[in-house]
């Protein structure tokens, strides 16, 4: 079991969906307070930010290293990582207020630091807990930096091989962190669904024995929804109030309705699981009367055979089981029965 707060993430609670605001305020403090409120309309269970500056995240160098270069890439437009980072990050000042409007509608708040002066401000401000992102799951600096605060830890697990995971597991558990919840990750942005593989969410919490989640970059919800049923507990989607606005993340996140259609449906498909049961419920068996039986569907003379134009399998089960329809055909009416009479063994000769 895992808790933040007053929030349990296990087996036996339903999905916890946080609501990644990220870069997507587009530089309006108003628009991220009008993401804060949607965000808790939708229902989402918490919100996160980002915390860092372009220069704790990357250099403002000139060489081609620090250059977006790769055509696919979806920010390959900025040119730089500094100019990108610089267009993405959240202002420091704004992390109280955004956090506070979130608390003020029920809502968790809390962030990914980049580096440990992040971990140092977050601090400042009593964050429940702490998100890992993926492209610093590796990074064993911020790794210990969060893990001694003692809080309990998110990590996302994309662009990491299995030993790559173990590795930082160990160094988070090493230097204090009790409570750890690992989220499937692909990080392509957006992901396909035939890159997402779920079937690891089962496979890694038997691993590292903790609870899953799903960090989800693909469209729509159809892929958090299946992990949920795979045991994922967490779901973190990207969000924006239109992906039309743009925004350095709009392109994979959800929409208000999307969103609340997610927080909807992982219920759903939380409470279905249920468990392994063949008994039929009370509602069950009310309809049991509803199943087929064989009826006398024609008028029948005493002595007259039994055949498939004068007996039939149907609605309700008030006559023989149909286990018995080729014995019944050898066999003759022992009176005269009349169409619509549901077959009995005292009716046989």
């Amino acid at each position: 079991m895992f808790k933040i707060a007053d929030t349990l993430i296990s087996p036996d609670h339903k999905p916890f969906v946080i609501a990644e605001m990220s870069g997507n305020h587009n530089q309006s403090l108003e628009r991220a307070f009008a993401i804060v409120d949607a965000a808790a309309e939708a229902g989402a269970h918490a919100l996160k930010l980002q915390t860092y500056t372009a220069d704790t995240i990357t250099f403002d160098g000139a060489s081609d290293e620090f250059k977006i270069k790769d055509p696919d890439n979806l920010w390959k437009e900025q040119q730089s990582l500094h100019k990108l980072y610089q267009l993405a990050y959240t202002p420091w000042e704004w992390h109280k207020p955004i956090f506070d409007r979130a608390k003020a509608h029920g809502m968790l708040a809390f962030s990914s630091p980049f580096d440990t002066t992040a971990v140092d401000f977050l601090e400042s401000l009593d964050v429940p807990c702490y998100k890992i992102a993926s492209f610093e799951n590796t990074d064993h600096i911020l790794l210990k930096k969060v893990a001694k605060t003692g809080k309990p830890v998110i990590m996302s697990t994309g662009v990491a091989s299995i030993a790559d995971l173990q590795e930082s597991v160990k160094v988070l558990r090493k230097n204090g962190c009790k409570d750890l919840v690992l989220l499937k990750c692909t990080s392509t942005y957006p992901a396909t669904p035939e890159s997402t593989n779920l079937l690891t969410i089962p496979h890694m919490k038997d691993l590292f024995d903790v609870q899953i989640g799903l960090s989800d970059h693909t469209m729509g919800i159809g892929a958090a929804i299946a992990a949920v049923a795979l045991g994922a507990r967490v779901i973190e989607k990207h969000f924006t109030l239109s992906r039309a606005d743009g925004g350095v993340d709009s392109t994979f996140s959800l929409e208000p309705a999307e969103l609340n259609s997610l927080v909807i449906e992982s219920e759903r498909a939380f409470l279905a699981l249920g468990k392994v049961n063949y008994e039929l419920s009370p509602k069950e068996q009310k309809s049991l009367q509803y199943k087929r039986s064989l009826y006398v569907v024609k008028d029948i003379k005493a002595g007259e055979a039994f055949t498939a134009e004068n007996v039939r399998s149907i609605r309700p089960a008030s006559g023989l089981h149909t286990r018995y329809y080729e014995e019944i055909l050898s066999k003759t009416a022992k009176t005269d029965i009349k169409a619509g009479t549901a077959l009995s063994s005292d009716d046989l000769k």
